[in-house]
């Protein structure tokens, strides 16, 4: 988060003046159940309280806007109003209301036409620092939900319009966005394949590997601060190649090898704690799934067959007693769960020809996985026992033949689900909601992309 210099609350300062400190704290929107019919949102242009009104200051503020409204939009639960429609000159008044201050907005201007929430603001530029205040507003109570001040550099707006839309979200819903976390997949855009990190929305993009090789299933750490990820090398000693995991630390930039056992090393997954991967090996002949410390030690093996089955693409679960994963144990390689001691093996999927790249919710409660109908493939989401089970992509190429989604990752606020996508022709990012209602495109160009991986939020 370059740039960002201090951010503080202002509900405690100035929230007496609208509301009881009791009510600010309720979320009036659950997260997850704003399907039916979207909360009408209004976001007025900022009031600039600089001595200056360059162009360079409107442009950094209407991209702190545009951002934080973009997420907003996304989130699907909100209509984002027209400022034709709006009674008040917002330039002509303040970011308070009239029962507060000389010159503030009157509530009733708003809630005649109908507008649910409002979001109001200001900002100053003193040399190259931005102050920017924001307060959103329950229109039909008369009440803040949020107010807020966000001090940062005049370069760094976008990353603050992500703040405040997380901010946003978390106070009318219970449960701040995910607009200030990153992805992590492999690319082919340099030639070979390597992992490329972006922010959600696929801006800031940069490649942080340079293995010239073909990098398989970057994963983060719990902490934002490595990812593990497979390439194929020589085993010491030996002129056999081995698909061997690395950790690589995106701090120092360096990397050390996991596991170089013989045969296949891959699909790493941390522990919620940081402390174990979980990952398949198949030293034996057969991928199994193994625990293993981050010296590359072997604390267990998980799996064993049954029968030369295949167990691969460990996910764990958020409380770290689960782990969700692929095994064509019983024909057809289907999504199951069992104990991270390997015990309580339960078979959740039992239609489809294969499906793959299981990813729980934050929350434990869903996953997500790859389920292939012939020769396409949809991203289907569940309940964590297999209920429920819900179709959430469907797409056609520009042909009218039907669109592969796959490799499904979950947002750190349960909200989206990313996922690959080859209906425009080369395999692109994608964002989903849950219930598969809304989706953006993420990634827009010629190259190709694989397996995705959603981080936490930012500190």
């Amino acid at each position: 988060m370059t740039g960002l210099l201090r951010i503080f609350s202002l509900v405690a300062l100035v929230g007496v003046m609208f509301l009881s400190a009791s009510h600010a704290q309720e979320p009036l929107i659950k997260a997850g159940e704003a399907k039916s019919r979207k909360s009408n949102l209004a976001f007025p242009e900022l009031n600039n309280l600089s001595a200056t009104g360059s162009a360079t200051l409107k442009n950094a503020v209407n991209r702190l806007r545009v951002t934080a409204e973009d997420g907003l939009k996304l989130s699907n639960y909100f209509e984002i109003m027209s400022p034709s429609g709006f009674l008040e000159d917002t330039k002509k008044v303040s970011a308070k209301p009239d029962s507060y201050e000389m010159g503030g907005f009157k509530f009733d201007s708003w809630k005649t036409i109908g507008t649910e929430y409002l979001i109001r603001g200001s900002y100053e530029q003193v040399g190259s620092d931005l102050t920017v205040e924001i307060f959103v507003y329950q229109v039909d109570l008369k009440q803040l939900k949020l107010g807020k001040k966000y001090k940062t550099k005049m370069d760094n707006t976008e990353q603050v319009g992500y703040l405040i839309a997380n901010d946003i979200l978390k106070a009318v819903t219970g449960t701040a966005g995910a607009f200030n976390s990153r992805l992590v997949a492999t690319t082919d855009q340099s030639g070979n394949k390597e992992a490329v990190i972006m922010n959600w929305n696929g801006s800031d993009r940069t490649v942080v590997t340079s293995d010239r090789n073909v990098v398989m299933s970057p994963n983060w750490s719990p902490d934002n601060k490595k990812i593990v990820y497979s390439i194929y090398t020589k085993r010491k000693g030996s002129a056999q190649q081995n698909l061997t995991l690395y950790m690589h630390d995106l701090e120092t930039k360096k990397r050390n090898v996991v596991s170089n056992r013989n045969g296949t090393n891959s699909g790493g997954s941390f522990s919620p704690d940081g402390k174990y991967i979980y990952l398949t090996i198949s030293k034996s002949g057969q991928p199994d799934i193994y625990k293993l410390n981050l010296d590359g030690d072997q604390v267990a093996q998980l799996t064993k067959g049954p029968a030369g089955a295949m167990n691969v693409e460990a996910a764990v679960s958020p409380d770290g007693d689960k782990i969700a994963f692929s095994s064509d144990r019983g024909g057809n390689p289907m999504i199951y769960t069992m104990n991270t001691d390997g015990s309580g093996v339960k078979r959740l999927t039992i239609r489809g020809n294969y499906n793959s790249t299981p990813t729980w919710s934050p929350d434990g409660s869903r996953i997500a996985f790859a389920g292939q109908d012939g020769n396409i493939t949809d991203i289907f989401i569940m309940n964590a026992d297999g209920t429920d089970l819900r179709r959430i992509t469907e797409a056609r190429k520009a042909n009218g033949t039907r669109a592969s989604n796959e490799d499904p990752t979950f947002s750190p606020d349960g909200r989206f689900i990313a996922f690959v996508s080859n209906r425009h022709g080369h395999k692109q990012i994608y964002i989903t909601t849950v219930d598969g209602t809304a989706e953006q495109r993420v990634t827009n160009d010629s190259y190709n992309y694989f397996k995705p991986k959603w981080s936490k939020n930012l500190d």
